[in-house]
Formats: C-alpha cells, sequence, structure tokens
C-alpha cells in the first residue's frame, strides 16, 4: 500500500486516532501536515514521523472556521506542492444528558466536528479541484452518529451529520475524480475510559498490555487497528469507492448502511491496510450501497445551479 508522492492533511492529529492515521499516512510514503491546537503533541507526532523516515510538519490551530481550514490546505501546498488526501479528525467531547446540556455544550462540540469538518472538507475539494480534480477525502465518524450514545446529544449529532456528508459529498464531488468515505472507529482511547467498564481495558492499551481475544473480536481494540483503514481509503486500491461508510476496531472491520452493519469480517490479529484491499472486493464490494439512490436531493447539475443562483443574489 504506496503513497509516495502524495500529501496530507489529518486533522485533530497530535494524540489519540489522529497520530495513528497521521503515522500509518506517513509509513505508506504521503507527507504529512500534522494539525493540532497542542502544538506540543503536534511537534512530537512530527518527530515521531520523521525519526521513522517520513516527511511531515505541524500546523497548529482550533478548526471549525473557513481561515484555519484554508490555512492547512495551504500549508500543505506550500510545503509539498499539493494536496491529496483530507482526513477529518479532531473533535472536543462535551457530554451531559439533554436536560443539563448547555448552550455553550452543544455549539462547542458542533463547531469542532461538523464545522470542522465541513470548512476543510470545502477547502480541500476547492483544491482537488484547482488540481485537475481527483482526492480522497476520509471523513471520521463514530458509533454514537449510527446508533445514538446517552449522553452525547451534541456528539452523536455531529458524527450522524458527518455520515450524511459522506453521502451528500460523494454525490457532489464524483464527477471531479474524488473520493469521499467515513471511517467508524471503535477504539480504546481516553475518550472510551468515560465510559462504564471500559477504564481497566483503555488502561491495558495505555500500558502496551495485549487485549483479550474475545474483547478483540467483539470490535475493540487501539487506535493501530483503525489506522490501516484510512491508508485503504486514501490509496489507489480505494479508487472505486465513495459514499460508504467503514466500521473498524480489533479484528472486526464492517460496512455501514444506517444504522446497522452490513456486512462484518474478523481476522485474528487486526487488520492491515493490504488485508482490507484484498478482503474488499469478495467481501465488501458486493454489499456497497449505491449512494445515488439514497439520496432524496436534486442532480448533481440541478444543485450546482440552484446553488450558482442563490450564490449571485
Amino acid at each position: 500500500m504506496q503513497l509516495e508522492g502524495k500529501s496530507a492533511v489529518v486533522t485533530g492529529a497530535g494524540r489519540g486516532l489522529g497520530r495513528a492515521y497521521a503515522i500509518a499516512l506517513a509509513a505508506a510514503g504521503a507527507a504529512v501536515v500534522v494539525n493540532d491546537v497542542d502544538s506540543e503533541v503536534a511537534e512530537a507526532a512530527v518527530t515521531e514521523i520523521r525519526q521513522a523516515g517520513g516527511t511531515a510538519v505541524a500546523e497548529v490551530c482550533a478548526v471549525g472556521s473557513a481561515e484555519s481550514a484554508d490555512a492547512l490546505v495551504r500549508r500543505a501546498v506550500e510545503e509539498f506542492g499539493r494536496l491529496d488526501i483530507m482526513v477529518t479528525n479532531a473533535g472536543v467531547l462535551r457530554d451531559r444528558s439533554l436536560a443539563k446540556m448547555t448552550d455553550e455544550d452543544f455549539d462547542t462540540v458542533i463547531a469542532t466536528h461538523l464545522r470542522g469538518t465541513f470548512t476543510c472538507g470545502r477547502a480541500a475539494v476547492a483544491q482537488f479541484r484547482a488540481q485537475g480534480g481527483g482526492g480522497r477525502l476520509v471523513l471520521i465518524g463514530s458509533p454514537a452518529g449510527q446508533r445514538g450514545s446517552f449522553g452525547q446529544t451534541n456528539y452523536s449529532a455531529a458524527k450522524a451529520a458527518i455520515a450524511g456528508l459522506v453521502r451528500t459529498w460523494a454525490l457532489e464531488t464524483e464527477r471531479y475524480g474524488i473520493t469521499v468515505n467515513g471511517v467508524i472507529p471503535v477504539a480504546l482511547t481516553r475518550m472510551a475510559a468515560t465510559i462504564p467498564g471500559m477504564g481497566p481495558l483503555v488502561e491495558d492499551v495505555e500500558a502496551g498490555r495485549p487485549l483479550p481475544a474475545p474483547v478483540r473480536r467483539s470490535g475493540l481494540g487501539t487506535s493501530e487497528d483503525v489506522a490501516p483503514v484510512v491508508v485503504f481509503l486514501a490509496s489507489d486500491a480505494a479508487a472505486g469507492v465513495t459514499g460508504q461508510c467503514l466500521g473498524v476496531g480489533g479484528d472486526r472491520i464492517s460496512l455501514w448502511s444506517h444504522p446497522t452493519e452490513v456486512v462484518v469480517a474478523l481476522r485474528e490479529g487486526g487488520w492491515t491496510a493490504d488485508a482490507i484491499a484484498d478482503a474488499f472486493p469478495g467481501t465488501f464490494q458486493p454489499q456497497l450501497q449505491d449512494f445515488r439512490q439514497l439520496s432524496q436531493g436534486p442532480p448533481p447539475a440541478a444543485a450546482d445551479k440552484g446553488a450558482s443562483a442563490e450564490a449571485g443574489r
């Protein structure tokens, strides 16, 4: 799985899942812009990538605004000459039940997860088109957006909306050779430690202890278990895959059709990007969802005319 000559932006890449995505993309040969709000962890990720022989730079900013999205894309172009891959991973949590959730709790999470995905996706697509087409958008969702999650009104709403962006943007960008896919990760990160019963497993992961086989088979794993699906979706092997949401965790990988998993496959020891590419045609390709049939909007041409007319008023 080779990504030499390609460049990527990964938002929220200083820790956890985002860091694993950035390291895996760099290991496959991509030059990476590591984004985070914390300069120390962003630079640490860059140092780790460079020490392993990869190429990376840090860009410190909070995603959400158009200015931040433009800055991330501009940094990739200035440093590496182009942008090929945008991974929208940055996020925050403000967990409270509905009755206790404040406007600020809701707006903060929506601004980072959803608006950040929107602005970064828009900026990336503009650059992809300016380069002549092609490009990969990988939007990071969550099982909370597929099934709901107690105390996470804001987070679940944002992640469900991101799944909707996958379908809509796949429709809008297909003719430019751009693919848009979602990843539904299940990883035992620090965020998972707040879930009842997950604390000890998160401690095992942080200590480097192996997870029991039944835990991995159930779909719980590490950030490193999730990263290969991002590499796969960024690669030429996934050129014909768009408008899909793939779930991965532990030994499980699945294709999601909201709100259920359509296909589940197990691989002892977890999944590599090459193993995903090998399994995809026979296991998942026959069950891919046609995002055109799922769409309830106007045909792309009509949608573009409407947007142009609106912008011209």
